[in-house]
């Protein structure tokens, strides 16, 4: 015999739905005011960042991995190299920086950043600014995700200091 489902959600689980619909709608407003620009990158970082546990070390850590990853995606971007090769320095890059910064629990978003800056579909003489703007639309994702936090943090401890 089957266990009944659980249909519950935890106010932890529902805290974590409603910080990813904010920064959604957050980002997509970016990306439908700018529509020039690559906001829909904001609106990946900023859901990588948020955790369902709501741990704030988690969440800081994420924070740090996509800032490591656009930056390593930035540095190799410019470099007059095959992409596979590109690719492939990205990644080793930032793994290696992600152990000796001790956030090898979020390398994947950093991973995931690093390819996002790194995708180049655009051969022009102008390309460098697709990487420019993609790193800067994952930074303002986290910047994003990090402000809703915030507030969210700010917001119960008034509450549960209220109530104390």
């Amino acid at each position: 015999m089957k266990p009944p489902l659980n249909y519950k959600i935890s106010s932890s689980e529902g805290i974590y739905l409603l910080k990813c619909i904010i920064g959604t709608i957050v980002c997509y407003a970016l990306f439908d005011a700018f529509p020039q620009y690559p906001f829909y990158w904001s609106i990946i970082s900023c859901l990588l960042v948020f955790s369902q546990e709501n741990d704030r070390e988690l969440a800081l850590n994420r924070i740090k991995s996509n800032f490591l990853g656009s930056f390593v995606g930035l540095a190799v971007y410019f470099l007059p190299i095959p992409s596979v090769v590109m690719f492939c320095l990205g990644v080793a890059f930032t793994v290696i920086l992600g152990i000796f910064l001790k956030i090898e629990p979020t390398i994947r978003s950093a991973l995931a950043a690093v390819i996002i800056v790194i995708i180049n579909e655009d051969k022009a003489d102008t390309a460098w600014l697709v990487g420019l703007q993609r790193a800067g639309c994952v930074l303002l994702g986290c910047l994003i995700a990090l402000f809703i936090s915030m507030a969210f943090n700010r917001l119960f401890k008034a509450v549960f200091n209220r109530s104390a």
